[in-house]
């Protein structure tokens, strides 16, 4: 990894202004939606119109980078991602908003994928799990500071969040362009052009489906509990934006840490399989005590072990995958962002429906799908062969 520095650099940075581009919508997002005169079921679907998009194209742009290379894929979601945030800015209509947020969904599948392919392009496969918890650092820190950023720049104007946002992502493409080497992939010669369905269905027979449901279950456990959370806090215990946002930031921040310095060591020590299976329960058991705790101290902690399991699990799963991919990463990597966007269109959702039948429901449901997911990982871990990548050093 260490010839590759200044490449790792800009793939991280592509990942941060992505995420933080998500990230700075949330605290903008209720003003801005009144100067159209909507308000949460339009935000609803605005963030599932993000999350169709990716889950649509996600498996498109990896298909498309393992035949083509990933630089030029990934310059070009930068630039409709920067292009996007510049339409959310400067709409006048609803539909211009639904517009813009399928077509950042486009570019952040186009950025993803390809990025997850080009690090296991250029790192080797004991370097991995540092590579892919990289990237996931700077996704993180992307989305934890974004919300404090979208909240800072609004000050300005309301507009102003998404142009900035727009403007860095333009910016990163050129970067990217002129920066990132293009490494052409070693690919299969045979693989046959697939359409989604088919490229879904093909799925069910890779050697990582499991961890594809897995992808989905964290997922959908994430947006889950941060989709209610803040709604759980302000309902329950009458909290403000303020104090919602300082627990959802220490969480992330402690994640991002972790995710850049400890977790290649926990990888080589105890095998990426284990620290999923162990994060599992961690996060099934922060779930459900999320309705039983009370005082800000509390909360946070379990706020936070939460956020620290399921940032330990993302870069596991994105690893293991990439080992099992062989020839085919921007397929492998394509998969996981469709899976990972499933989770995210259906989790909010459901979670909304849980929520306003009973407030503590999503909870509970979500802690028992992670245990249920627990175990189907645990006995296909039984089924793999005994090696280094899925079992302790």
């Amino acid at each position: 990894m260490g010839q590759h520095k200044f490449v790792f650099a800009v793939l991280m940075f592509a990942m941060f202004i992505t995420m933080a581009g998500v990230g700075i919508m949330v605290p903008v997002m209720p003003t801005y939606l009144e100067i159209f005169g909507v308000g949460g079921t339009v935000l609803g679907f605005l963030i599932a119109s993000f999350a169709l998009a990716q889950f649509l194209f996600s498996p498109i742009a990896g298909d498309l980078s393992d035949r083509h290379g990933r630089k030029i894929f990934i310059v070009v979601g930068l630039v409709v991602y920067g292009v996007a945030q510049y339409i959310f800015g400067y709409a006048t209509e609803i539909w211009m908003l639904f517009a813009s947020r399928f077509l950042s969904g486009f570019g952040a599948a186009f950025i993803a994928a390809p990025v997850m392919a080009y690090v296991a392009d250029i790192t080797l496969p004991q370097e991995r799990g540092k590579g892919m918890g990289l990237i996931g650092a700077s996704m993180s820190l992307g989305f934890m500071i974004g919300p404090g950023f979208g909240g800072f720049l609004s000050n300005v104007n309301i507009h102003f969040p998404f142009l900035l946002s727009g403007s860095l992502a333009l910016a990163t493409a050129a970067i990217a362009l002129f920066a990132l080497p293009n490494i052409k992939p070693q690919v299969n010669p045979q693989a046959v052009r697939e359409n989604l369905w088919q490229q879904l269905t093909r799925s069910t027979q890779t050697p990582y489906f499991v961890l594809l449901i897995v992808v989905f279950t964290f997922s959908f456990g994430i947006a889950n509990f941060q989709g209610t959370l803040a709604l759980l806090l302000a309902d329950k215990f009458s909290y403000t934006a303020n104090d919602i946002a300082i627990i959802l930031t220490i969480g992330g921040f402690i994640g991002v840490i972790l995710q850049t310095f400890v977790i290649g060591k926990l990888f080589k020590r105890f095998g990426e399989m284990n620290v999923i299976l162990v994060n599992l329960l961690v996060a099934a058991a922060m779930m459900l005590l999320t309705i039983f705790v009370s005082g800000f101290f509390l909360i946070t902690v379990v706020a936070t072990l939460f956020s620290i399991a399921t940032t330990f699990i993302r870069p596991a799963v994105n690893t293991l995958i990439s080992k099992m991919a062989g020839m085919q990463q921007g397929y492998a990597s394509g998969m996981n962002n469709a899976f990972m966007s499933l989770g995210t269109m259906f989790g909010p959702a459901l979670a909304g429906i849980l929520y306003d039948w009973n407030m503590n429901s999503p909870y509970i449901f979500g802690a028992i799908i992670l245990v249920l997911c627990f175990f189907l990982a645990y006995a296909w871990q039984k089924k793999q062969p005994k090696d280094n990548s899925m079992n302790a050093s």
